[in-house]
This record gives C-alpha cells, sequence and structure tokens, in this order.
C-alpha cells in the first residue's frame, strides 16, 4: 500500500493519505482510498468475505494527511459521536502565499457551499444555507516566498480551511479553485493534515498522530526549519 499506516489496532486504522487518493467514491468512479485500506487489512490478515471498514471523515483529494477509518461498527458509532461533538483535535499545515496580520489568531465565518461549483463562500449574512465556521491559526515559519501556518479545525465544514484562509487574504499554494494564481503540477495543494488527537473510542487510551509530510521541496524546507525550531541547544 502506497499509503503509510500510522496506527492500527483491532478497531481503528489511521494512514498518511497521498494527494489524488479520494476517500469514497465520488462521480469520477475512481478507486478510492477506502479500497486501498480494505484491500490491505483482507490481505494482511487473510481475511474471508467482506471486511468492515467504516469513514470516519474525510479530506479533500488535492490534500494530504492522517485520516482514521473504523474496522469495528463500536468503533465507527463512536468516532462518528466524537467528531460530531467536536470532541477530535485536528491539526493542518497550510502553506500560503501572505504572511497573515496579525500572525495568530482566530478566524470565525459562515460559509454557505454551492453543490454546482464544488466550491464553498463565506457568506455576508447568515441563513439558513450557511454554517458556523470556526478556526486558529499561526504562522510558525517562512521562506523568501511562503508562509507555514498551523491551523486548529473546531468545526468541519466544506473546504473551510480553504475558504477562510483565502477569504483572509492567504492563499494556499496551488489552490487554484480558491484564488491561488498557478496550480502545482501534481494537482495538490501544500495543505497537510498534520495532527489527530483523540481518546480512543474503545481503549480510552490517548492516541496522538503525527503525519509525516509529503516529499517536494518546499514541504522538505518547512519540515527542516521546523525541525530545527524544535531541537533545543546544547
Amino acid at each position: 500500500m502506497v499509503n503509510e499506516v500510522l496506527y492500527e489496532d483491532n478497531h481503528i486504522i489511521v494512514v498518511n493519505k497521498i494527494t489524488g487518493d479520494i476517500i469514497q467514491a465520488d462521480i469520477t468512479l475512481d478507486s478510492t482510498l477506502r479500497d486501498v485500506v480494505r484491500d490491505y487489512i483482507k490481505e494482511k490478515y487473510d481475511k474471508p468475505g467482506n471486511v468492515f471498514l467504516g469513514v470516519v471523515h474525510r479530506l479533500d483529494r488535492p490534500v494530504s494527511g492522517a485520516v482514521i477509518f473504523a474496522k469495528t461498527s463500536k468503533a465507527l458509532a463512536r468516532l462518528n459521536s466524537m467528531f460530531k461533538h467536536r470532541e477530535v483535535r485536528k491539526t493542518y499545515w497550510a502553506i500560503v502565499d501572505k504572511l497573515p496580520d496579525p500572525p495568530e489568531g482566530k478566524l470565525v465565518n459562515y460559509l454557505w457551499r454551492n453543490q454546482t461549483k464544488n466550491k464553498s463562500f463565506v457568506a455576508t449574512e447568515t441563513t439558513q444555507k450557511s454554517s458556523y465556521a470556526e478556526l486558529d491559526y499561526k504562522h510558525i515559519a517562512s521562506s523568501d516566498r511562503y508562509h507555514l501556518l498551523e491551523v486548529e479545525l473546531h468545526t468541519g465544514r466544506h473546504h473551510q480551511i480553504r475558504t477562510q484562509l483565502a477569504a483572509f487574504g492567504c492563499r494556499i499554494k496551488g489552490d487554484l479553485k480558491y484564488g491561488f494564481p498557478r496550480s502545482n503540477p501534481d494537482a495538490s495543494i501544500h495543505l497537510h493534515a498534520r495532527r489527530i488527537e483523540f481518546l480512543h473510542p474503545v481503549k480510552g487510551e490517548l492516541v496522538t498522530i503525527v503525519a509525516p509530510l509529503p516529499v517536494d521541496p518546499l514541504w522538505n524546507y518547512f519540515g527542516k526549519v521546523t525541525s530545527q525550531q524544535e531541537t533545543p541547544e546544547a
């Protein structure tokens, strides 16, 4: 399996999604990450018949990072409840084209989704079709042209990080749909589900997972810079 397994036990499996993968079937009818992981489990454990694998949450196709799947119906039900009640801490890294002002803060908007365009927008006024969206952001590093933000989601709206950061004037590198002028060669965007933290749905233990960054020059640069920042001086 191309996607790296970050955590696995009898109840859940967490993989590092690569850009381009879709979590669940859509109109493209392309092979899904769920199918890939299910085949991996079937082969690894030599399971006869169908393998249960529940989708707990999703990442957009051009986004990379940690994705949780449930291997049992009990785990799926409990994880669904945890996501609904915001009991899962989700931290993303985003590379953007503008240094935010202020460099750290909270974004609160109401978003509405245009199904035809598969795109979300910040609502000018709250309506029944708009949904509350909240995230915290923090600038953690810069290169000559780009800036790395750490984003913590408090709600899970369609294209939330992409929409809110773009409306704030910080466009994610490669995200043509939300205003960045050029796409990335591999159709990815520089948004990565970096860290996820939750209480195990069955064992009750704290699970903290950090997803390694994709391999490309810009991610490599920021990975190196942030690791140096975390290394204490002798």
